[in-house]
């Protein structure tokens, strides 16, 4: 996994090349946007949603379930996002997609989602295949950001930003493992509770799902402002079995950073550790990809100090493997 997540920069080039050759056609009469795909697929959705929320004209969300919302029409721009092309949720979704005559774009590698893209003569972006899921994410993010634009939601060069992104992430290599190895250090026998200033909480998300999978552990995000509103009352205990982080951006709200500064307080007096992620980057897209790579590595260096394999993800494959008794 550590050479996957060594190759990111890589990977966002490689990504940038397939979405600059991408052949797509204009959808017409837009009324939303709806990314529906699961996991490492489905995560991509989550940033782009938060990536253009303040530029795009039109809602766009994101769907993680078999069904789709009653909502979606032929007015619809419903992106498939499924990396093997076989997710179960993602093809059920789909079937529904095509029946509500939506309009459809595929991201995959291949699988089902290809053959049905193709028997339908929808639009599709293939990306390289054969490796797990969650360590992709340039591949299938780039592309949903390709979509968008190509599709004028959004008037930002969003792939300059990404090509700029390459330069950060190698320019920031050595310090960003520097600061992953330290982080994981703090991390590594504690639950970790990741809080997001409410401008990247889809990274956050993203950051979760890695320490899941990669060090197999369970962790939990939430986000300012709204854990002033439920989860702040439960700061009332001293627990050193917390640690905490938080991804700070230049973007986050000024009222927010207030809050988090009066709220620093009690994490500091009640959890083991605190400790505050902060984005480097000249845009919106540079900062999340920075937060993006540093998050794999903490997963990575933490999976090292735990002694597992980051790659297995054995109870989920068990889990499909009783799924298709069913």
């Amino acid at each position: 996994m550590k050479t996957l997540v060594e190759r990111f920069p890589t990977q966002i080039q490689e990504a940038l090349d397939i979405a600059n050759n991408a052949v797509l056609t204009k959808k017409q009469n837009v009324h939303n946007i709806l990314v529906t795909g699961l996991g490492g697929s489905g995560i991509g959705g989550t940033i782009l949603s938060e990536l253009i929320q303040n530029e795009s004209g039109i809602p766009v969300l994101v769907n993680k379930d078999y069904s789709l919302p009653a909502y979606v029409n032929q007015n619809t721009l419903v992106i498939i996002s499924s990396y093997s092309g076989n997710t179960e949720e993602t093809i059920a979704a789909m079937h529904q997609a095509i029946a509500k005559n939506a309009q459809i774009v595929c991201v995959t590698s291949g699988g089902e989602v290809k053959k049905l893209a193709a028997e339908h003569n929808y639009d599709t972006i293939i990306i390289p295949g054969g490796y797990p899921p969650r360590s992709c994410i340039g591949y299938s993010l780039i592309q949903l950001i390709k979509i968008v634009q190509f599709n004028g939601f959004v008037k930002t060069d969003l792939l300059a930003q990404v090509k700029s992104s390459i330069t950060l992430l190698n320019t920031e290599n050595a310090s960003i493992k520097n600061e992953a190895m330290q982080i994981a250090k703090l991390l590594v026998d504690k639950i970790t509770v990741i809080y997001s200033l409410g401008s990247a909480e889809g990274v956050a998300v993203r950051f979760r799902q890695q320490i899941n999978e990669n060090s197999k552990m369970l962790c939990w995000h939430h986000t300012l402002p709204e854990m002033n509103h439920n989860e702040l009352v439960g700061w009332t205990t001293k627990n050193d079995n917390l640690a905490v982080v938080t991804f700070r951006t230049s973007f986050d709200y000024d009222r927010t950073i207030k809050r988090y500064d009066i709220c620093k307080e009690l994490f500091t007096k009640y959890s083991s550790s605190v400790t505050d992620i902060t984005a480097k980057g000249n845009s919106i897209l540079e900062e999340y990809f920075y937060l993006i790579n540093i998050g794999d590595w903490i997963s990575c260096y933490v999976a090292d100090l735990r002694n597992v394999d980051p790659v297995e993800v054995n109870v989920i494959t068990n889990l499909k493997n009783e799924l298709a008794k069913v």
